[in-house]
């Protein structure tokens, strides 16, 4: 997706962390305002949406800069004019790195609603898709904006439902790349996993790959269920 490895930049331990102070985050709100507020469950809910947000931020940019995280200079996206209004923090020193971003989905793996720090963002995900830029224009290659991407509990109060990492397209129109962060912190596990154990691995060999099981490639002039030398069809 990218030519670099992006996910390397997201280190496991920042990304445990941030789970962990999300959730707290949920919970503290919830508990706050059902503790101190005084409200019916109408505007109770609404009301902790609006603190479990903020508070999240705080808690985001409070652990990314833990991790040499660092926000953006003068709220300005870097190599670009475009200007952003939430905690954006970047990592990956002088070579291309990514921005990462916190947002809201409202149910697990739909887009976060669009807002003009979202917008600046993504913009910077314009090499990531086919495209002709004929007047030169157009977002260079170099950094990513990825967002780590939380989903309340719907059915429960003070609880989250996913938590996941996401790279938006640049139109804002869908995912192209969308994971649970189980799932992400698994594969980044099994990748890592993958190069110490092979012998014949070049040692620049990154994080971003292919799965551990992938189906065999079958030629097209075999027939549909001869099966290979692993047993597979």
């Amino acid at each position: 997706m990218a030519d670099f490895d992006w996910k390397q930049l997201l280190k496991r331990g920042l990304l445990l962390a941030l789970e962990d102070r999300m959730g707290a985050e949920t919970l503290r709100a919830f508990q706050l305002v059902r503790d101190h507020a005084g409200l019916d469950r109408k505007r109770g809910r609404e009301l902790e949406g609006q603190a479990r947000f903020r508070m999240m931020e705080q808690a985001f940019e409070e652990i990314c800069a833990r991790f040499d995280g660092l926000p953006l200079a003068g709220g300005v996206l870097p190599n670009t004019n475009l200007k952003i209004f939430q905690p954006f923090m970047r990592f990956g020193g002088e070579g291309p790195g990514v921005i990462l971003g916190l947002a809201a989905m409202p149910e697990p793996s739909k887009l976060p609603a669009k807002n003009r720090s979202r917008l600046a963002g993504v913009t910077l995900n314009f090499s990531l898709m086919p495209s002709f830029d004929f007047d030169g224009l157009g977002p260079k290659p170099g950094d990513i904006f990825v967002l780590f991407l939380v989903a309340r509990d719907r059915e429960q109060s003070g609880k989250l439902e996913e938590i996941a990492i996401g790279v938006i397209d640049s139109a804002y129109d869908q995912f192209l790349f969308y994971e649970r962060l189980d799932k992400f912190l698994a594969d980044d596990a099994d990748a890592t996993e993958t190069v110490r154990s092979s012998a014949s691995a070049p040692s620049d060999v990154g994080l971003v790959r292919l799965k551990s099981k992938v189906k065999p490639f079958v030629p097209p002039e075999l027939p549909p269920e001869v099966e290979d030398d692993t047993g597979t069809k």
